[in-house]
């Protein structure tokens, strides 16, 4: 068995085939097409950020002190996912399996506040139809929550290969990618809590 994974093990270098770096180079073009999606949402709001319609603009409706409480879950669990890539370093498995967790559960805890600041904005008839800077508004904030929900259901699932597989080379590969996507997604609302909320409010 030995000699026969070294034996394919030749044969994908020499082929060049190379999974896992090809998984991550994938990975890369993945996140510059997330960019440009951004980037492009980032815009529309910029065009329609004051078109209130005779509706409550972002003044009157963003509780700052909500959202920065929210923000914080988001930033601690870049934190804590952070630790559980140094523990990986250490091939620590169970200290990857606890920080994962805690990351898991600080970035729910992000999407149940965003889910109830807009279903207290529907509840209040400021949903996604009232307005332009509020269909906007719904649009860049949901999209991004919707990447976060991704990256939980990722790291479900990367908890229980940690658990089942240990740290292999490929688990390992899928963790860093997992890392960047999460820490991407960080500087994202980063973008979207100065662009939308502080200037919102101020």
């Amino acid at each position: 068995m030995t000699t026969l994974a070294h034996a394919q093990d030749s044969l994908s270098h020499h082929d060049g085939h190379d999974p896992i770096g090809n998984a991550t180079f994938g990975f890369w073009l993945y996140l510059m097409t997330d960019c440009i999606l951004f980037a492009s949402i980032f815009a529309t709001y910029a065009v329609l950020g004051h078109n209130f319609a005779g509706g409550p603009s972002g003044h009157e409706i963003f509780d700052l002190q909500y959202v920065f409480a929210e923000t914080m879950f988001l930033l601690f669990s870049s934190t804590t996912n952070g630790i559980a890539m140094l523990a990986m370093y250490r091939n620590a498995r169970s200290q990857v399996v606890n920080w994962l967790t805690v990351t898991a559960l600080l970035g729910l805890g992000f999407i149940v506040m965003e889910v109830n600041e807009f279903m207290h904005l529907i509840q209040e008839g400021n949903g996604p139809d009232r307005s332009g800077f509020l269909s906007a508004f719904f649009t860049l904030v949901g999209t991004h929550g919707a990447h976060v929900s991704v990256g939980l259901l990722w790291m479900l699932v990367l908890i229980f290969q940690v658990m089942g597989k240990g740290l292999t080379a490929p688990v390992r590969s899928r963790l860093m990618r997992l890392s960047l996507f999460w820490h991407f997604l960080d500087l994202i609302w980063i973008g979207v809590f100065t662009v939308v909320y502080l200037m919102g409010v101020l």
